[in-house]
């Protein structure tokens, strides 16, 4: 997988308030029926085939509730493919605290698993072409550095983490500016190149404005084939170029083939489904 992002360190007051949303005061069931030194042993199984994400995650869920945590021993790593029904880890620890944390460590075991999942498919579309498939800041919100570590599993290569990290100029960015020039223009002013800039186009002629501003990465939103083709030929070498808009699994290979270096989908992050995993007591 690619990837490096610390995401359960940026993520550790997240994964707190989601712990206090569910146990708040105690579990009050566990608490009522199991013995506190009771030990348990148990397994995680995949109820449907798919890419694994967010496995320290889910330990360090535990590690939360109990700082001796579960012992865990790992069949297979983030990144890697489970048929349905493979065991995808074994576990030991104390049954209060495999109960108090099992749902809200399976909901982002296979939250992350679901976006790497999707994000997998996407990919393999891609597989005999030079594009490469980026993220969005489409992210459920205080899971984007979760959601961008499930991409990278799932083979995807992340794109801007938030508004501090790279320029991009859309439409209202631009409208708000005057125009491409302009807006380009301040940033420059303003940052020299300590950030790459990104400019969103509409249309061929905002494409040779951004040829002419000299930015790094040309994002086409929203054309059409025709227009992508022709805006590939016109930038050529000049700047970095990203397909956005609309971009589906029946017509990605499409866009790739215009010659465009990325697309960005959206739906890898904000329209998947969860990946259907199972934790059971043995």
């Amino acid at each position: 997988m690619s990837g490096n992002i610390d995401y359960i360190a940026r993520s550790t007051d997240l994964i707190k308030l989601a712990l206090m949303e569910d146990i708040q005061n105690g579990d009050i069931t566990t608490v009522a029926i199991v013995d506190e030194d009771h030990l348990c042993k148990g397994k995680l199984v995949a109820k449907e085939s798919g890419i694994i994400a967010g496995l320290d995650l889910f330990k360090y869920v535990f590690e939360l509730i109990d700082n001796e945590g579960i012992t865990f021993a790992q069949k297979f790593n983030d990144g890697d493919r489970v048929s349905k029904g493979e065991i995808i880890a074994e576990f030991a620890g104390k049954m209060r605290t495999v109960l108090s944390g099992e749902r809200t460590a399976l909901n982002y075991l296979q939250r992350m698993s679901g976006v790497a999942t999707e994000t997998k498919k996407y990919v393999d579309l891609l597989k005999d072409v030079k594009t490469e498939l980026l993220d969005t800041r489409k992210t459920i919100p205080g899971f984007r550095y979760i959601d961008k570590y499930a991409v990278a599993a799932g083979g995807g290569r992340n794109h801007r983490i938030g508004l501090f990290d790279m320029v991009m100029l859309k439409e209202n960015h631009i409208k708000a500016a005057g125009s491409i020039p302009k807006a380009v223009s301040e940033i420059k002013k303003k940052h020299g190149t300590e950030y790459k800039i990104e400019v969103e186009t509409q249309d061929i002629a905002e494409v040779v404005e951004a040829i002419d501003s000299k930015v790094d990465i040309i994002m086409l939103d929203n054309m059409s084939l025709e227009e992508m083709k022709a805006a590939v030929k016109i930038i050529g070498s000049n700047a970095k170029i990203e397909a956005s808009g609309n971009v589906t699994k029946d017509n990605i290979v499409s866009i790739a083939e215009t010659g465009v270096d990325y697309i960005s989908v959206g739906a890898i992050t904000h329209s998947v489904s969860a990946l259907d995993i199972s934790l059971l007591i043995i």
